[in-house]
């Protein structure tokens, strides 16, 4: 009986060299024996075949992402958090990466999106000379990789363009070892440098861009405590427009003499559906996961987030924001999430959905999740400080869960309630204090159109990252970076400052 389909290809040997033959075996004694091998441990621990003809990128990121050892925050099946090819979605619908693969420039949003620092280099502005020396610094130690984008064609192999890890580095040859993702195809070999460069300095057809190769390492500072926005949602690229380039305009535009003015400027025009690009970083638990006791992990981070939230709400410009928020005549009553005054149970049902998605692994989904009931408790832990309970059972199709997200509550004094819908508790995931970190959260330059010289000066002094304490200026500048990063993927430019990462 005949069988349909291939079995693997013969590797077309030269120019690659076998892993596992005996010149290849040599090649890897000696470079280990030269210490160019270092970082060829941590990611053959955590080698991967990709799961679609098309998945190369998000198997190479995925693999990558793991053998740095970057938490996703999020889990990947049963209680694991991992990072797989599934949850790599956030800039490109995973159907059309299936269909027609990802771009260079988007693999590098990916990357930037799950956490890791990236720094993306396209061959037309870097050289073989500057690609051998980050093969040699990566290669050389376990705190960064590279994945390189290039043509198979330059070596013979079947297949146009793709991606794969570099695992190592042979001095004497001038050879990198490729951990080829398409392990049903091809098995891991040696390339020459020089070809490695040149398959690597051809056009993408489909971008009309060179192809080029990134570095990937663990970041320096640690993702956002309280908030983290959204390029999943089809609203981000109108909004993180709004906030970067549509502000400035405005502010230069108007004749701008007081704060309050200025925040009428600000939020009379955002866009209606502006709630769905900021994210409450929640911490989520199963009903099934056993009772309402805090582990010692679970404590310590929600410490920290209630002294976040805190210093938010202790900031001159949060009690601008309040105070306008507040206002009688602010023409932005009418957008929920402004509210000071949000619907308790609303902001429950979507903490509860927003939960559903985090446990799932699928943030800001088209909208397949119903929350039925919520419950919203005060808990003491055992140092009898509070902390906010909301419970719900999250519908999505024929199927129900149950869902506990614990939260931080805001600084006054909490009312413990049941679940009635009449009770109110001091929590705003999604209010003034959001408002007032996005403010503070935008380029400094967003507030030179001001012409009026004191009101100025008194923004710059209220937005001033460098007299916040520390917790919240790292959160503003991971806000900072984020919106950056929105903007860069909306304008297909998340590459364009080559070799430098997202400041």
């Amino acid at each position: 009986m005949a069988m349909a389909g291939l079995y693997r290809r013969r590797l077309p040997s030269p120019p690659a060299i076998d892993f596992a033959s005996s010149e290849g075996k040599q090649l890897f004694v000696e470079a280990i024996q030269n210490g160019t091998m270092e970082g060829f441990y941590r990611l053959i621990s955590y080698f991967q075949t990709q799961s679609e003809p098309a998945y190369c990128g998000l198997a190479s990121l995925s693999m990558v992402l793991n053998a740095l050892a970057i938490d996703p925050g999020r889990k990947w099946k049963g209680p694991w958090r991992w990072f797989d090819e599934s949850m790599l979605d956030c800039c490109e619908p995973l159907e059309k990466v299936k269909a027609t693969g990802i771009s260079f420039g988007k693999l590098v949003c990916l990357g930037l999106c799950a956490g890791a620092k990236v720094e993306a280099y396209r061959t037309n502005q870097s050289d073989i000379d500057d690609f051998r020396k980050h093969v040699i610094q990566c290669s050389i130690s376990d705190d960064c990789h590279i994945i390189s984008s290039y043509h198979r064609g330059i070596f013979k192999q079947t297949g146009t363009g793709h991606f794969s890890p570099i695992g190592g580095y042979h001095a004497g040859t001038d050879m990198a070892l490729i951990l080829d993702v398409a392990r049903f195809k091809y098995p891991p070999h040696w390339v020459p440098l020089k070809l490695l460069w040149e398959a690597m300095d051809s056009i993408d057809e489909t971008t009309g861009q060179h192809r080029g190769f990134m570095l990937i390492s663990r970041p320096h500072t640690e993702p956002g405590l309280l908030y983290t926005l959204s390029c999943k949602h089809e609203s981000w690229a109108g909004i993180s427009k709004y906030l970067v380039d549509d502000v400035p305009v405005l502010l230069k535009s108007e004749d701008v003499k007081d704060i309050n003015k200025l925040l009428y400027v600000v939020f009379s025009s955002l866009p209606s559906n502006f709630e769905e690009l900021i994210k409450w970083v929640a911490e989520v638990r199963r009903h099934e996961d056993g009772g309402a006791s805090l582990s010692q992990e679970e404590k310590g981070r929600l410490a920290v987030k209630e002294e976040v939230l805190k210093q938010v709400q202790e900031t001159g410009l949060f009690k601008h924001v309040a105070e306008f928020l507040s206002s009688a005549n602010s023409c932005c009553r009418s957008m929920p999430i402004l509210s000071p005054e949000d619907d308790l149970p609303r902001i429950a049902a979507h903490i509860c959905c927003q939960g559903a998605e985090i446990l799932a692994g699928k943030f800001s989904s088209s909208g397949g999740y119903c929350c039925r009931e919520t419950c919203v408790r005060c808990l003491k832990t055992t140092d009898e400080k509070s902390v906010t309970l909301v419970s719900g059972t999250v519908v999505d199709g024929g199927s129900e869960q149950g869902v506990d997200v614990l939260v931080p509550s805001a600084q006054m004094k909490p009312s413990c309630c049941g679940c009635g819908p009449s009770r109110r508790i001091g929590m705003h995931p999604a209010g003034n204090d959001v408002l007032t970190a996005l403010l503070l959260a935008l380029p400094p330059e967003t507030w030179s159109g001001i012409k009026d010289g004191k009101l100025l000066q008194e923004m710059n002094t209220l937005v001033s990252t460098q007299s916040l304490p520390m917790l919240l200026q790292e959160e503003v500048l991971h806000l900072r970076r984020q919106l950056h990063l929105l903007k860069r993927c909306q304008e297909n430019k998340v590459d364009e400052d080559l070799g430098a990462p997202l400041a």
